[in-house]
């Protein structure tokens, strides 16, 4: 790595680009500037005030002329393109706006060609994989069987940094986000959700019987996966799942949450989601155990870490 490497953050307000931006800001060689439009990110969560190698711009990565100075001002070394319209609710109720995101994609690999930016990292989704057909889903044998818009347009990102590095050489590094959870995360998202009714003791909800499984990976696991990737220049032009590796019920979840934070709260069965809620899904993380050189932190360990700072979620 250069003396000063410069970095662009987008979607950098929200839970996982402003825990990778904290990370990253601990090498003093790394000069970071954040990009948000705030539309579901907080500043809150960018640490300016615990380092002074990171700078925010608000701003929207989807209008060319509003990234485009910032990219011509700073002559970006390498960009994690993190933005994102996220949410399983937010995106079935704004399936345009999702599709918008593709104007990102297309704009920041663009502009990162022509300023000579010599790596994108591209946080894509296990979405892509859609029902699975293949246990764990694997990165190079799982059929790619998306749907719906957001689960789309990661693909069509994927298929964007392919392409730009076939044509123009632009190199890259797609990681498949699996449910990743942590104090940070939005109020919206099923851990963070459950413990805050868990917190106030009111009823949690589940779609269908809960027996639809999910693996968790906490935060920390996720930022040092990745980060590792990036320091040690590890899988380039290549695709890596990031998620944990023990599936766990829905309903599993929430009577975890309810005891390890002894919660009177019970929970209740709404009708299954017509769409968008997979019955199974587990990653092969064979390249992420690669990164990390160390057991995984524990689904229950990360719950009482986030219990126990509870600031972020009352």
């Amino acid at each position: 790595m250069d003396l000063q490497t410069k970095i662009l953050v987008t979607g950098g307000a929200g839970f996982v680009a402003s825990s990778l931006a904290e990370k990253l800001a601990e090498n003093s060689n790394c000069h970071l500037v954040i990009v948000d439009n705030l539309l579901t990110g907080s500043l809150d969560k960018i640490p300016i005030s615990k380092h002074d190698n990171i700078k925010f711009i608000k701003s929207d990565v989807n209008d060319s002329n509003d990234i485009a100075g910032i990219f011509r001002s700073h002559s970006f070394d390498y960009v994690f393109h993190y933005a994102a319209l996220v949410g399983v609710k937010r995106t079935l109720e704004n399936p345009v706006k999702v599709l918008n995101d593709i104007n990102g994609i297309r704009n920041i690999l663009e502009l990162s060609k022509n300023t000579n930016v010599k790596r994108v990292y591209y946080s894509s989704s296990s979405e892509v994989y859609g029902e699975p057909v293949e246990y764990p889903q694997n990165e190079e044998t799982t059929p790619l069987n998306s749907r719906l818009p957001y689960a789309i347009v990661k693909n069509v990102g994927e298929a964007f940094l392919k392409s730009y590095k076939k044509e123009f050489g632009l190199d890259y590094t797609i990681f498949r986000f699996f449910n990743t959870f942590g104090p940070k995360q939005s109020k919206d998202f099923v851990v963070s959700r459950f413990i805050g009714k868990a917190l106030r003791n009111e009823d949690i909800s589940i779609f269908g019987d809960g027996n639809q499984t999910r693996t968790f990976c906490f935060i920390d696991d996720n930022i040092e996966a990745t980060t590792t990737a990036f320091f040690r220049n590890q899988f380039v032009n290549d695709v890596v799942n990031i998620g944990g590796e023990i599936e766990l019920p829905i309903i599993q979840l929430a009577r975890l949450i309810i005891t390890l934070s002894g919660s009177k709260s019970k929970i209740i069965h709404l009708p299954a989601l017509e769409e968008g809620d997979m019955t199974r899904r587990r990653p092969d993380i064979t390249k992420m155990k690669q990164l990390l050189n160390r057991p995984m932190r524990p689904v229950e360990d990360g719950l009482k870490f986030i219990l126990e700072n509870t600031k972020y979620i009352i």
